[in-house]
């Protein structure tokens, strides 16, 4: 079953990135996260990928999540630790880190199973230095020179070297988690 709130065409306001198009025609259920018209305790599982920093009220869709979930029930929770603007206006959220889960979830009656972080440091970094072509495009109307993106080579050089040996970066930056967790009664 999916749920979305529907209003997002993929273009948005035009600020930040978009996919140009957004496919709502497979959704099941359209509504607010927070308010989700279904009885309590009726999932066994809620998967919730890349959400959270388009919602203005992510704490509130961790206790939809909890009314939702059967005693037990399993959530999967993906969303960025940093993330640069993205299908604005709804864009609420620059990312989440470890701590947002513990505190959290904790508080909304779910036992967190495994937390791992995707991506370091050294990789993040990477990513953006990759962007540097698109974005100076858009937003500065030049592209790097010939010397320009033989440095850009050579950054993305030593930051693969870096991230071969990377020794716990990802607490300082990451792509995101993943989170898995489970509905209790009572917090261990």
């Amino acid at each position: 079953m999916s749920q979305d709130f529907a209003q997002y065409d993929g273009t948005g306001d035009g600020r930040g990135l978009h996919t140009g198009t957004w496919d709502q025609t497979r959704l099941d259920i359209i509504s607010d996260i927070t308010g989700i018209p279904e009885p309590d305790a009726s999932f066994d599982a809620i998967m919730c990928t890349e959400v959270f920093e388009h919602l203005p009220e992510p704490i509130r869709a961790i206790q939809e999540f909890s009314r939702l979930l059967k005693p037990d029930g399993i959530l999967i929770i993906t969303a960025p630790f940093c993330s640069l603007t993205h299908f604005a206006p709804y864009h609420f959220y620059s990312g989440f880190n470890r701590y947002f889960y513990e505190k959290h979830l904790k508080e909304k009656e779910f036992e967190i199973l495994e937390i791992t972080e995707n991506g370091n440091y050294f990789e993040y970094l990477a990513q953006e230095i990759r962007r540097i072509r698109s974005v100076s495009k858009q937003y500065a109307e030049d592209r790097p020179s010939l010397m320009e993106t033989y440095a850009i080579h050579l950054m993305l050089k030593m930051l693969g070297r870096f991230s071969k040996k990377d020794a716990g970066s990802n607490n300082l930056l990451n792509f995101g988690f993943h989170i898995l967790a489970k509905k209790v009664t009572e917090i261990h």
